[in-house]
């Protein structure tokens, strides 16, 4: 699914994000940066031991915030990384949510990164229902479009499995088909 959005193409895709041939790939990090399971798990192995060492110099992040680092092994040169919420129900997930691709999107802005993937933020051991955390990511992600209509050609979400992939697709009809 592609959805035009100024001069930003937004792609919803069902893929493996480490394969990503994109100026910078996010990374669904933990608050010490420290590597774990799934999305940054696999982020971690692609990119090699370097990787972890950077973010160990690093020290951590905030949920909602997003540091960069560079992508090692990886195809992207560099890897975003930022802290979800773990959900809670409450109103604060949705902010802290979108604070997490705002804050990656303007570090990408900020570095002159033209392409950049997601892939679905909080909702895999962080427990965020992925029919509530896509539109929050594609709206946000349009809304950045609309602001800096120069900063990307490309923001793609990237997602593993083939119910996220549609979870999203729908979304992304429902956001982008309406306008």
């Amino acid at each position: 699914m592609e959805y035009l959005r100024k001069e930003t193409l937004i792609a919803i895709v069902k893929g493996d994000i480490t394969v990503e041939k994109t100026s910078a790939i996010v990374n669904a990090a933990n608050n010490r940066l420290a590597g774990g399971g799934g999305v940054d798990g696999a982020i971690h192995r692609a990119s090699g031991p370097q990787l972890m060492a950077e973010c160990r110099r690093i020290g951590g992040c905030q949920t909602g915030r997003a540091v960069i680092t560079k992508g090692y092994n990886l195809p992207a040169a560099y890897v975003i990384h930022t802290v979800g919420p773990v959900y809670s129900g409450q109103a604060d997930d949705a902010v802290l949510l979108a604070g997490c691709y705002r804050s990656s999107l303007q570090l990408a802005y900020e570095n002159n990164l033209p392409t950049l993937a997601f892939p679905s933020i909080s909702t895999g051991v962080y427990g965020y229902p992925l029919e509530l955390a896509a539109p929050i990511a594609l709206e946000t992600i349009a809304a950045f479009a609309d602001e800096h209509p120069h900063a990307f050609t490309l923001v793609k979400m990237v997602l593993f499995d083939e119910r996220s992939f549609k979870i999203y697709a729908e979304a992304g009809d429902s956001i982008f088909k309406q306008e």
